[in-house]
């Protein structure tokens, strides 16, 4: 049970995904300032609870701040690719193509995490997934979305309908299109990047990961060192995104980002996980409706239905 100390003013979530949107809304319900690790829920009408609670909230604590934790929009490069394009530097974007691929966990704990966490997609490329939405615009209206996956190292996922590498297609309305590629067997090391091909330009961003500057030469050939894992990739971005989630309250400063996102990266994800299990290809109508249901593919279903 979360209770409110006389001094405390924010709090940060990064529990298993499972407990993230009881334990905001708890926190929201307090009148707490709420900086959630993403996503805010592996099921789309649970993650839109969390915005339910923290509208009716503001109207007793109108200067809070929710914030869902999307580490790569506080990241240096993403910022500066991000305003390069904002200032038309590659035209109108129209391709975007995203990583998530982490390194090689020879334990079993994804195995066991995939229990509970939505599914390969839902945990490792709401990443890729939230930077789509950005660079594309947040108003961005999904068309279809299609996915394919196998288990190349841990076939025992499937008991779990998940598997270790996925490749995402997102269509949106208006011209553009999202390729995204989920990995949790890379032999080397954190391997995410990204690419934003517009009209007139690309944009690339960490497409030769690498830890640090060196290089190193020995006599088996030329390499450099990549960092082990998420964190060490954006560890800059984490410290970021604390300042200025702490700033934000105490200037009661807008938030860098909606929420709304947040759920919408959710829906998404859900939905390309659905693709993956059952092979079928997702479409919608630009007001965002389903076209067919799993129940009944001839009945139009909001995005936001239970997948």
């Amino acid at each position: 049970m979360l209770r409110q100390e006389k001094t405390l003013q924010a709090v940060v979530i990064a529990s298993a995904t499972v407990a993230h949107a009881e334990q905001a809304i708890k926190a929201i319900r307090l009148g707490l300032h709420v900086l959630c690790e993403k996503p805010l829920s592996t099921n789309p009408e649970v993650s839109q609870a969390v915005i339910t609670a923290y509208r009716t909230s503001r109207a007793e604590f109108p200067a809070q701040k929710v914030i869902c934790g999307f580490s790569r929009r506080f990241d240096a490069s993403y910022r500066d690719a991000y305003e390069k394009m904002r200032a038309g530097l590659i035209g109108r974007p129209a391709v975007f193509r995203s990583q998530t691929c982490d390194k090689l966990d020879p334990s079993g704990f994804f195995v066991q995490y995939a229990q509970h966490s939505g599914g390969i997609f839902v945990d490792c490329s709401i990443h890729d997934i939230d930077l789509a939405l950005w660079f594309f615009g947040e108003d961005s209206v999904v068309k279809s979305v299609s996915a394919i996956g196998i288990t190349a190292v841990s076939p025992e996922l499937r008991k779990y309908n998940d598997r270790d590498n996925a490749l995402g297609i997102v269509e949106f309305h208006g011209g553009k299109i999202a390729q995204l590629y989920c990995s949790r067997m890379m032999a080397a090391g954190q391997e995410d990047s990204t690419e934003i091909t517009g009209t007139a330009g690309k944009l690339a961003v960490n497409t030769q990961p690498m830890s640090n500057l060196v290089t190193i030469y020995e006599p088996s050939g030329i390499r450099r060192e990549i960092p082990p894992h998420y964190y060490g990739r954006f560890r800059e971005a984490f410290i970021t995104e604390a300042n200025e989630f702490t700033a934000c309250c105490l200037d009661n400063a807008e938030p860098p980002f909606k929420l709304e996102g947040a759920v919408t990266a959710v829906k998404i994800g859900c939905a390309l996980q659905e693709s993956l299990i059952t092979g079928k290809k997702i479409e919608f109508v630009e007001d965002g409706q389903r076209i067919g249901s799993v129940e009944n593919e001839s009945t139009p279903t909001p995005l936001s239905a239970r997948l």
